[in-house]
């Protein structure tokens, strides 16, 4: 797989494991707030995924992570996230 590929993989595997974070939260406090929400994600995620993800969204650029969360319901509160990793790299 290419770098590129292999950056798309990583961002969309981190999506799909924040969404089934949001969905747990949603089940035991399904009335959170948007910063609760990112504060949940954050606990949960190891520090190690936290630069891998934050890495390869730097270097695919907003446009890359857009694209993989377009369609998700949670894509908002996964961009915000994906935001402050970015941040902290």
């Amino acid at each position: 797989m290419n770098q590129g590929g292999e950056k798309t993989k990583t961002l969309a595997e981190a999506a799909a494991e924040i969404q089934e974070l949001l969905i747990q939260l949603e089940k035991s406090k399904p009335n959170a707030t948007e910063a609760e929400k990112v504060a949940y994600v954050n606990d949960e995620t190891p520090p190690a995924l936290k630069s891998r993800v934050a890495s390869a969204a730097k270097a695919g650029g907003e446009a890359a992570v857009d694209t993989i969360l377009d369609n998700s319901p949670y894509g908002n509160i996964a961009r915000a996230v994906l935001r402050a990793w970015i941040s902290l790299v």
